[in-house]
């Protein structure tokens, strides 16, 4: 259950996007939070189908006054969306409230949202690092963040009572809290993120332009295969905004893997492949280790 009320200065929740992320954030908010009354803000259709799955209590179609009534503003939405509706937030949110978001990249909302919050409202910039290879609100799940670790820009001694309060909200949902600037962690999301992306995109490409009129390769595909392409269902939509607003890291990330490739290429019956093996062989160990 939900650390006592009090340690929480927060009695009304928006959430602006109650797709995936923003529906699994309200279901897991109504879960450890019951106190808190959550209003959901999308297109008419998704939102009544968040409150149809109790994933907020109340709805509406005007941003401007569900904003102005909340102490928690979650942005989760694409990230142009942010960027654009960032100003409208900033407008009407009041003084005390705390105004966070779920996009993928950071960069570009983080200076934003220096322009935009100067003054009375705070803005935390986050990232969940979770998620499923489907999107909507029918695949929203109160425990999508429990054993996850989620992304604020900021330090971890920040004194102000608001961030640390969402802090304690990540961690009571089951993630763990990770703190940094935003330029580290698209740095790091470029290479752990959004590069093993497009590799399960490319790997996708190879197979279906392989694939001849009897199936084969692809009738051969075994476990490891879907393993490996579980991230090529993810649609074209949720990622366009991040290889445009993270496309320097993505494009060096994409360079270091094809130098890894060539390296392989060159090494195929050399003793080198068996190190590149045992390398490979402690990163997944490590992984596993982390969780």
């Amino acid at each position: 259950m939900s650390s006592p009320k009090t340690a929480i200065p927060f009695s009304r929740a928006t959430v602006i996007g109650t797709g995936l992320i923003g529906g699994s954030f309200a279901l897991a908010l109504r879960r450890h939070f019951p106190n808190i009354t959550i209003t959901g803000f999308d297109e008419p259709d998704v939102a009544n189908r968040a409150l149809g799955r109790d994933a907020v209590q109340e709805i509406t179609g005007d941003m401007a006054s569900a904003v102005r009534g909340a102490d928690l503003i979650y942005m989760a939405l694409p990230i142009a969306k942010i960027l654009e509706l960032m100003p409208l937030v900033a407008g009407h949110a009041k003084p005390q409230a705390l105004v966070t978001d779920a996009g993928s990249t950071k960069t570009l909302i983080a200076v934003e949202g220096a322009k935009l919050f100067k003054n009375g409202a705070r803005f935390l910039g986050g990232h969940p690092i979770a998620g499923k290879e489907v999107s909507g609100i029918e695949n929203a799940d109160e425990n999508l963040f429990r054993n996850t670790r989620y992304t604020l820009i900021a330090e971890e001694n920040d004194a102000d009572p608001r961030v640390q309060a969402f802090a304690r909200i990540l961690r009571t949902v089951g993630a763990v809290p990770v703190w940094c600037d935003a330029e580290t962690h698209d740095w790091a999301a470029g290479v752990v993120s959004h590069l093993p992306q497009l590799l399960a995109v490319a790997l996708a490409s190879v197979i279906r332009e392989e694939t001849d009129e009897t199936g084969l390769p692809l009738s051969l595909a075994g476990p490891g295969v879907k393993d490996m392409l579980r991230l090529a269902g993810s649609p074209y939509g949720v990622w366009r905004d991040i290889t445009h607003t993270n496309s320097e890291n993505i494009a060096r990330a994409l360079d270091r893997l094809g130098q890894a490739i060539e390296h392989l290429r060159t090494n195929l019956t050399s003793k080198e492949l068996e190190k590149e093996f045992r390398a490979a062989n402690e990163i997944y160990r490590s992984l596993q280790k982390q969780g």
